[in-house]
């Protein structure tokens, strides 16, 4: 594969911004797709062209329909045909027990985390495919040591959604294997990103540290090495693996 193009969704912070990052220095040009914060996709573009590579700023809600079939559109006509995606758009909604829970906020969560990333990974594998024209390729999609811990009393389901991505990522992954594609999961635990603090706890890192074997959170970087290895040829024969990030947990 000539051209390593990447499609990091949700890269304007956190573990997305961090494998944008990455990414660049491995000779990946990269589409930074943010939904709110332009100046922080700004900021992460910056540095993906200071390591030397192509950066690509698109704002889109993944969780449309419309606005996906765009963001591919832009991609195809600046940078060229997808070879790799890491699927890592999401959110939280505010921490509370279930009952306790806006419904508007379930949709949402459920809305972005799982339709948005399987109507993104539908136009990947559209690109990406043998059987449609591509090249082959790999995608990882972000899950969450949540989809087995359950989140109770936080956000349950913020949990349901990311055992909806375990799901999706062996289907995925078994659908495409005979046509180039890889398709995998990373499940970060314990990780230190503002994802805490837009749930409404930003204490929620220290308070929790003492719940993790190695005693300690993640951090961004952390993850996005496992990812980057997942997208790269060094694991030319892992598909429909889902690689725990978090610590003993």
């Amino acid at each position: 594969m000539s051209k390593k193009i990447l499609l990091v969704t949700g890269a304007s912070r956190g573990i997305g911004a961090a494998v944008a990052k990455m990414a660049a220095a491995q000779g990946y040009a990269v589409a930074i797709n943010y939904a709110n914060d332009r100046a922080a996709a700004e900021k992460v573009g910056s540095a993906v062209e200071k390591a030397g590579s192509k950066a690509l700023i698109v704002k889109a809600d993944v969780a449309r329909e419309d606005e996906v079939r765009r963001l591919f559109e832009e991609i195809d006509n600046k940078l060229g045909r997808l070879t790799h995606l890491v699927n890592n758009a999401g959110i939280v909604g505010r921490a509370s027990r279930l009952d306790a829970a806006d419904p508007a906020t379930i949709r949402q969560v459920i809305d972005l985390n799982v339709t948005g990333a399987i109507l993104v990974a539908r136009e990947a594998a559209k690109r990406m495919s043998t059987a449609n024209g591509g090249e082959g390729g790999a995608i990882v999609n972000l899950s969450s040591a949540a989809a087995t811990i359950g989140s109770p009393g936080e956000f349950s389901w913020y949990a349901a959604s990311k055992g909806a991505i375990d799901s999706f990522t062996l289907g995925l992954a078994r659908e495409l294997a005979k046509e180039g594609v890889r398709v995998n999961a990373v499940s970060p635990g314990l990780i230190e990103t503002d994802i805490h603090a837009s749930s409404g706890q930003p204490d929620r890192v220290a308070r929790m540290s003492g719940l993790i074997p190695m005693s300690r959170a993640g951090s961004a970087d952390e993850v996005a090495e496992t990812i980057l290895w997942l997208l790269s040829d060094k694991a030319s024969y892992v598909t429909g693996a889902n690689i725990r990030v978090a610590g003993g947990r």
